[in-house]
């Protein structure tokens, strides 16, 4: 589920308002856009795929997260951590297979 829109690092460029299939987020005038309908997120990554500044941090969970802590998601290396972990984007190399969602679902065939 979404979690969170780094105001330091958003761009404003409000892709990830676009790539939504749900429409979790609203644009806001000079200002980074809010998570307004997160029940509504289908936790599909394409928001956090598609940001080029690694400003977005999906939840694998379903559920809301009882705290959210943009220092501890950065230092731990989790924003944009799922576009790293299966290589989208210029100049990533594809580790998909590496990725923990991957390796579980091997395992339930």
């Amino acid at each position: 589920m979404i979690e969170l829109v780094s105001e330091s690092r958003c761009i404003q460029c409000n892709i990830c308002i676009n790539v939504c299939p749900t429409n979790v987020f609203d644009k806001v005038p000079d200002a980074p856009p809010t998570i307004s309908r997160q029940s509504d997120c289908q936790t599909c990554f394409m928001c956090e795929l598609y940001c080029p500044v690694d400003a977005l941090y999906v939840a694998p969970q379903v559920e809301p997260l009882a705290e959210v802590d943009e220092k501890s998601l950065t230092e731990g290396g989790l924003l944009g951590s799922y576009r790293r972990n299966i290589g989208w984007g210029r100049g990533q190399t594809n580790t998909a297979q590496e990725d923990s969602t991957y390796q579980l679902l091997k395992y339930l065939k």
